[in-house]
């Protein structure tokens, strides 16, 4: 199998990479994970991992230093630079340094494995097949199942805190998906089996349980509040509302003001 080491300050980042692609569909598994350049580099020539996922501007020691540092005693090493840097300065520096892939976060699921697919090409290119691992992989595919359930869970709860954290902005699907790293169709199938709901069902839900909250302020009108949760219109904001709650939001208020 290939050796993966992920190299980025941002654990999440990290948490994602590591839970949210199967590697083992491409061969790969992963050895090794760092948090500073200079960690990265240290655990690069002990693990000696075929494929690096990194961050350009980290502490102690950038990405891109990172790799010039282990170029000559690592030339087969396939790198993917991940990076919320959009400077080209950095991109044009990280192609005269070799790097198979330079993506922008957040990254799409296809575009990380249109990554991963082109490296582990480049590998069979050039003859390296990758470690005998059969005890890794028996056990890989053994906890399969728990993995996948894991990985689906942790893609989830990120998805969950990303609409509570947004409710209030003009949030769709496709935005979400990119912030969890998985494709829209992914995210919408884990979303319907952990949560039973749809995406809108899912945001409809958030808003209206922060709208609720709102009624309860007597000087702040309906339409206000339809607005502040992020709605688009009234109607639509009354419709949703009486759908979920069985009353109107002006009844919701005067129950709970007892009115």
């Amino acid at each position: 199998m290939y050796k993966v080491m992920l190299v980025d300050d941002e654990p999440i980042i990290v948490e994602g990479l590591s839970r949210s692609i199967a590697w083992e569909k491409w061969n790969c598994r992963i050895v090794a994970t760092a948090h500073d350049g200079l960690e990265g580099k240290n655990l690069i020539e002990k693990e000696q991992p075929d494929i690096v996922f990194m961050d350009i501007c980290m502490p102690e020691m950038d990405g891109l230093a990172m790799i010039a540092a282990i170029n000559s005693q690592f030339p087969n090493l396939e790198v993917c630079v991940l990076t919320g840097y959009r400077d080209f300065e950095y991109a044009k520096e990280a192609i005269r340094l070799g790097v198979t892939r330079f993506l922008l976060k957040p990254s799409n699921m296809d575009e990380l494995e249109e990554a991963i697919g082109t490296m582990c090409a480049n590998l069979k290119k050039k003859g390296i097949t990758g470690e005998e691992d059969s005890e890794a992989a028996l056990e890989e595919n053994e906890s399969g199942a728990k993995k996948e359930s894991a990985s689906s869970s942790f893609i989830v709860k990120n998805a969950l805190a990303y609409i509570e954290e947004n409710y209030t902005q003009k949030l769709t699907l496709g935005e979400v998906a990119e912030k969890t790293y998985v494709s829209q169709w992914h995210l919408s199938k884990l979303l319907n089996r952990h949560m039973e709901q749809s995406f809108s069902d899912i945001l409809n839900h958030v808003r209206i349980e922060h709208a609720k909250e709102l009624l309860k302020d007597p000087s702040l009108r309906i339409g206000d509040i339809s607005e502040q949760v992020g709605f688009l219109d009234l109607a639509h904001f009354s419709r949703v509302f009486k759908k979920q709650e069985g009353v109107s939001a002006n009844e919701y208020r005067n129950q709970v003001l007892g009115k």
